[in-house]
């Protein structure tokens, strides 16, 4: 057994989203020795942007794209939703293992997804030489309301044409009985923070955490709406848990797909 799976061996670790995404992220886990519990804080709904959405997945479908872009194993469950189609000459960068998993099981093209040693947005705008060549693209990019627009950004700056369409709303979803039952008992030993709004649904949803239950921020922008919140785990002699937790997703999921 290596030193992380004894490091974690029994630990009890809250995963707070399901799916593709949960699964990954909890096999990490169980492979350094954990036990995983997963108990969706987050969920995904209708955009406020339904009708731009629907235009923008008919020009897909039409051919009007050279590329789509995708950071969020999500986008594909709400194109399947849509029953969207690709064109043939649209081509499909993305970011993230789950986005690239998601994708693949919904028999979706992905012409383009990064270094798998640095699955991320910004390593995605280096490798894309397209983007570079000084031909002005059009671009179709779909996130989250609360994903940061790091890719579209770097097209626009880049004077690309670019689509941007919110294409899901992050929303909090309560805990059931038991799992709140299990946290305030210390049954959970660690709750996985991977995200600002689970950290605000942590805090909301379990007010009160037992003292030496383990609150694992992943992402910096997710320490920073921990510490905002005053959301504080144990730390101290248990930091070394912490860092194997880290580690264990970080292995898993890149950031990318932890801004949703």
């Amino acid at each position: 057994m290596s030193d992380q799976a004894k490091l974690l061996g029994g630990l009890r670790v809250l995963v707070p989203r399901g799916g593709i995404w949960g699964d990954l992220v909890s096999q990490a886990l169980r492979d350094r020795g954990a036990q995983t519990v997963i108990a969706p804080l987050v969920d995904f709904s209708h955009t406020s942007e339904e009708d731009k959405l629907v235009e923008a997945l008919k020009d897909l479908e039409a051919g009007e794209f050279d590329w789509m872009t995708a950071t969020s194993a999500t986008v594909a469950d709400v194109l399947k939703h849509h029953n969207a189609t690709f064109h043939e000459r649209t081509k499909v960068a993305i970011v993230g293992e789950a986005t690239a998993v998601a994708f693949r099981e919904a028999g979706y093209p992905v012409t383009l997804t990064p270094d798998e040693d640095n699955n991320t947005t910004f390593q995605l705008l280096k490798e894309w030489t397209e983007i570079d060549s000084g031909e002005v693209l059009r671009v179709l990019t779909l996130r989250s309301d609360v994903a940061t627009p790091v890719l579209t950004t770097g097209l626009i700056e880049r004077g690309h044409d670019v689509t941007q369409v919110l294409a899901f709303r992050t929303i909090g979803v309560p805990a059931s009985v038991h799992i709140r039952e299990d946290i305030d008992s210390g049954r959970i030993n660690a709750i996985l923070v991977a995200s600002a709004k689970i950290a605000e649904e942590v805090r909301k949803q379990f007010p009160q955490l037992p003292a030496d239950t383990l609150v694992v921020c992943v992402g910096e922008s997710t320490v920073a709406a921990a510490e905002e919140l005053e959301l504080a785990g144990a730390g101290g002699d248990r930091q070394a848990e912490v860092d194997a937790i880290i580690e264990a997703v970080e292995s898993a999921i890149d950031h990318s797909d932890m801004l949703d």
